[in-house]
């Protein structure tokens, strides 16, 4: 902290020059800290080649978790996206702060969030983070998908880049990507991202590669949409690959910590908007600066987490009504259980717990 002399200074002055010297030191303080990237893609389940995925290969998150740990029991605490990522944002079930029904907040009557809980993103603000949401590539103005389900103040985002922070200052970023939505849901989907694999990697994914779960039977549709499936897993994959690119390129990788998570599993009959393990459970890969490198862990977590173990990563206090854990904390007891609710969605109205 800088010193400042009664001696020397009028006292209308002292509050701007504590508020200055206030402002340098948190300024000083944060620059240390450590930049946080969320990579969140749509609609897919852990079919990556580190857990065990045969049908592809996926290099790039496989080396994030070389680099870093692997949680092979994640789950989400809800199986679609926007109670899903009501619940990430805020690091709070969304059983509890109102926000359970899917895109129930686009009507008349709007959902306003407890005056204790805030959005992960402006605590970052507060802590001198550059905060940003886009999708990839990044475009130019436009920010990621949000998604929430209440009332949030967009203020709580800088931008949609973190180029445009200032020199030096520590950024929170998020990455939303299509996911699973890159197959489309018929023929000329399955074609497409058919198309976009043979571009990148040189052919797509044969029909013959697919293993189906027992549950499904092998018609020719589900096996197409199946095998369009796991090419939106391996454009994701590239894409997860350009984005370390560009933090090493950056000469910024060494002080990121990445966080890899899908916001629910895949859109299938038995995944998104159902309870099965299908619609729950979700990768988790975790890499960066004081995290052991190639670690693997099973005891079961949240997607909420994400919230708490960032903001602990970069210095900031949790708040106490913040449901997440801190799972990196060498503090940390594992939980026993997971919890996770599906409430209305779209027209049906069909609670499950």
């Amino acid at each position: 902290m800088l010193a400042v002399s009664n001696l020397f200074y009028p006292t209308k002055m002292k509050p701007l020059l504590y508020l200055a010297a206030f402002l340098l030191t948190t300024s000083a303080q944060a620059a240390d800290r450590p930049n946080i990237v969320w990579i969140i893609p749509d609609d897919m389940s852990a079919n990556f080649s580190c857990y065990g995925e045969t049908a592809i290969e996926t290099p790039n998150v496989d080396r994030l978790a070389a680099r870093g740990v692997k949680f092979t029991n994640a789950y989400v605490t809800a199986p679609v996206c926007s109670t899903c990522r009501s619940a990430l944002i805020t690091g709070m079930y969304q059983t509890s702060i109102g926000s359970h029904h899917h895109r129930s907040g686009r009507g008349e009557q709007k959902i306003n969030l407890p005056e204790n809980v805030q959005l992960v993103p402006k605590l970052f603000q507060q802590a001198g983070y550059y905060t940003s949401i886009t999708g990839w590539p990044v475009r130019e103005g436009r920010l990621g998908k949000t998604d929430y389900n209440f009332e949030w103040d967009a203020s709580a985002y800088d931008g949609n880049d973190w180029s445009q922070r200032e020199a030096g200052q520590p950024f929170f970023a998020q990455i939303q990507t299509p996911g699973g939505k890159l197959r489309g849901k018929n023929e000329q989907g399955w074609q497409k991202i058919a198309n976009s694999a043979k571009q990148e990697f040189g052919l797509a994914t044969p029909i013959s590669a697919v293993t189906l779960p027992p549950y499904y039977p092998r018609h020719p549709d589900l096996l197409r949409d199946w095998a369009a499936y796991l090419d939106s897993v391996r454009m994701t994959d590239a894409m997860v690959g350009e984005v370390v690119a560009r933090l090493q390129a950056e000469g910024i990788l060494d002080n990121t910590i990445v966080l890899f998570m899908t916001d629910h599993g895949i859109s299938h009959a038995r995944g998104k908007q159902f309870m099965y393990d299908e619609g729950l459970h979700v990768p988790l890969v975790i890499s960066g600066p004081g995290i052991e490198p190639g670690t693997s862990r099973d005891d079961v977590v949240e997607h909420i987490d994400l919230a708490a173990l960032s903001l602990a990563a970069a210095g900031i206090k949790i708040p106490d009504s913040m449901q997440a854990q801190d799972i990196l904390s060498p503090k940390y007891k594992p939980r026993e259980a997971v919890f996770a609710a599906r409430d209305r969605c779209d027209e049906t109205v069909d609670h499950m717990r």
